[in-house]
């Protein structure tokens, strides 16, 4: 009897040895929802960067302001940044967590809220007078009136109520948000798997990017999906649409990027609500209510006690982080490498905000082909590049100089490579009134008020307007009217199908054709194809460049600072480069892009709006040109900080140095993306900083 209760008293303690199974499921859990979580983060980041473009049209704005709203990311992790980093790890990291996701997701919906409110896409002005009928599209000859200028009744239409150029202020707000949202995911589920993975948290930080590559696949897919759908998919009848996904007017369904992006956030968000602050907690709580109570009076004590010693010390650790951020900014190592990275990143943000807009208008590729190639084909070799970089640090086992001229030599072989993109340029559009005169014969010194021709200047046209039609001749014209036709066929549906006939500019370049006829969409450019494929090619290389170099980024920035100062290094760091890389490059890159333009479209107020055409040539010049001159920086500063490094190791072993300080593993998943940048290095996200 004894003995049996002697069995029973030893069988109590079994339940908690069972607690180790339960709390790795709870932990299980967390990294289940935190790789979602990332997924949702990197989906977001792709979503923004493809449809910048289709924002642009759709609100009718330059491209200087399409790249502030991409910066309205950056704007909103900063305004939190110092919060997560400082308090975070205090506070229940799980919850952060889901209330991150959940401000994610609303972010996102806001960035989709206009369309529902803002009313239907105008593509042309035409559409508020006759939208059915082509006649107000040709040449008129008997028509009294001028029109040289937008009409009255095109630019009084609703223009009282025209609230579209505003409109984009709201996308910049749920930009805003989806930045806010984002910045606790990485830092606070890293330090989380950190606490609570000990020995495994390598393995469990390589899985959770190889799982967020869904991120970036799932949203090059559906950018390319959506952008072939039309913007007012369900709201309009689509018979009556006469431009293409290929028309620089087209608007894809950018909308049900962000609504999509949006709910899976949110849907993310709900299990970290129910996970506990530490896995090691909640089977003791339960034990009983008591012994809660007590606990939460000592927590307070605690607290009271921490308060008063904080506010003892205050004095101290600011005067200690003053002279922490002294220490590192007279660091003349640090200092280059800052300099040296943000001019890199800048680079690489502002070319990447933008390369869907220069293959459209430089190679005449809809957002969608654009969003799929890019995107897809070039992720593999970003994800090999990514791999083969860390394993040759590994198995070299370079030193720190080692791995500073490593990445010196991928970066001068992606600057090789970019170099090669400038042969790949297309020459012009041939586009009558704007790249050659009105009769298609010369070329024109600029695109700035051509005067008309005798073969349209009877036709009393709206210069403003925008409606290009392909003539026989091989040559574009801004509008049927300009092209000095005279009827039209293909019934009172103003589609794809319609073909405009005695068109006087296409008979005076000589064209030997009876009908003289033209039809609606720009002339396509066949000597592209070939370098369009070439271009493609050369892109994966150089991408797979970049994604090898990117590993030694971490390594090089903490290993040239004191150990103690590695946090205060990648955190002022990453403030510089977010707040003058991030913010700042899209906005610049952007401006530049805006002075290529030759045709601006008209809203209904008469003011300017999006651009319809670019100059071609010029346009990939300043956009490769802005991008080689970074490049051609960052390799001088690269020199000069290798030159640097040598005088400062000069006689030293520097592997004892890596050692002293501790150095993560260069292959070490965790040791690259501790710092909270980013979830996975991608084609839409393999700069260093984050997306």
């Amino acid at each position: 009897m004894d003995q049996t209760q002697h069995s029973n008293k030893g069988a109590e303690p079994e339940p908690p040895e069972k607690e180790p199974r339960r709390l790795c499921d709870g932990f299980k859990m967390f990294m289940v929802a935190l790789s979602f979580s990332c997924i949702c983060k990197t989906l977001g980041g792709v979503i923004m960067k493809s449809s910048i473009t289709q924002i642009e049209r759709r609100f009718d704005i330059p491209s200087s302001v399409a790249g502030l709203i991409d910066g309205g990311f950056e704007i909103g992790n900063l305004f939190v940044i110092v919060f997560v980093s400082y308090f975070g790890s205090k506070l229940h990291r799980p919850k952060l967590i889901g209330i991150g996701c959940f401000i994610m997701g609303v972010g996102s919906i806001l960035t989709a809220l206009p369309h529902f409110f803002m009313g239907y896409y105008r593509y042309s002005a035409e559409m508020d007078i006759s939208p059915l009928d082509n006649s107000t599209l040709t040449c008129s000859v008997n028509q009294t009136s001028s029109f040289t200028e937008t009409s009255p009744e095109i630019l009084g239409k609703g223009c009282g109520k025209e609230s579209k150029s505003y409109t984009w202020i709201y996308v910049l707000m749920g930009n805003m948000l989806r930045g806010i949202g984002e910045t606790p995911i990485m830092p606070l589920g890293i330090s989380y798997i950190d606490d609570f993975a000990k020995g495994h948290s390598s393995i469990y930080i390589g899985t959770l990017n190889t799982v967020a590559m869904i991120g970036p696949i799932l949203g090059f897919m559906m950018s390319s999906v959506f952008a072939q759908m039309y913007v007012d998919i369900g709201y309009v009848d689509l018979s009556t649409i006469r431009i293409t996904p290929k028309d620089s007017r087209w608007v894809g369904a950018w909308w049900l990027n962000f609504l999509v992006s949006g709910l899976l956030s949110i849907i993310c968000s709900i299990p970290f609500f129910f996970l506990p602050k530490n896995p090691n907690q909640p089977q003791k709580k339960r034990k009983g209510s008591t012994s809660l109570h007590v606990l939460k009076i000592d927590e307070e004590k605690t607290q009271t006690v921490n308060l008063t010693k904080q506010e003892q010390h205050a004095t101290t650790n600011m005067m200690g982080f003053l002279q922490s951020l002294k220490s590192i900014l007279t660091n003349h190592l640090y200092v280059i490498y800052l300099v040296l990275t943000l001019l890199k990143i800048s680079s690489f943000i502002g070319s990447f905000t933008y390369i869907f807009k220069f293959v459209e208008q430089q190679y005449g590729r809809s957002a969608s082909q654009a969003n799929f190639l890019l995107g897809l084909i070039t992720l593999p070799a970003v994800a090999t590049g990514m791999f083969l970089g860390g394993f040759i640090i590994k198995k070299l086992k370079l030193t720190l100089v080692g791995i500073a001229k490593f990445a010196f030599f991928t970066t001068f072989m992606s600057y090789l490579f970019q170099l090669l993109y400038f042969p790949l340029l297309c020459e012009n559009k041939l586009v009558a009134g704007l790249t050659l005169t009105y009769d298609g014969m010369n070329p024109v010194d600029s695109h700035v008020d051509v005067p008309l021709s005798y073969c349209n200047s009877d036709c009393s046209c709206d210069k403003n307007q925008w409606e290009p039609i392909c003539g026989e001749n091989g040559v574009t014209y801004i509008s049927p009217c300009l092209a000095g036709c005279k009827s039209s066929s293909g019934g009172k549906k103003p589609n794809n199908n319609t073909v405009f006939y005695q068109c006087s500019c296409i008979k005076a370049l000589g064209v030997q054709n009876t009908n003289y006829s033209a039809h609606f969409g720009e002339c396509p450019r066949e000597t592209c194809k070939t370098k369009f494929y070439l271009y493609i090619t050369v892109q994966v290389v150089n991408s797979f460049f970049i994604a090898m170099g990117s590993t030694s980024f971490i390594l090089i920035l903490v290993k040239n600072v004191q150990p103690e100062l590695k946090s205060l290094a990648m955190g002022f760091h990453s403030l510089i480069i977010r707040a003058l890389g991030g913010i700042l490059a899209p906005v610049y890159f952007g401006a530049l892009i805006d002075r290529t333009c030759m045709k601006w479209s008209v809203n209904s107020c008469g003011a300017r709006g999006a651009c319809r055409i670019y100059n071609s040539t010029l346009f990939g010049t300043v956009y490769l040109g802005l991008c080689t001159s970074l490049k051609s920086a960052v390799l001088v500063l690269y020199v000069i900080f290798i030159y640097a490094m040598k005088r400062k190791y000069e006689g030293k072993d520097t592997k004892t140095h890596e050692n002293s300080e501790k150095v993560p593993d260069e292959t070490d998943p965790e040791s690259l993306h501790n710092n909270g940048y980013h979830c996975v290095p991608s084609a839409a996200a393999s700069h260093e900083t984050r997306m």
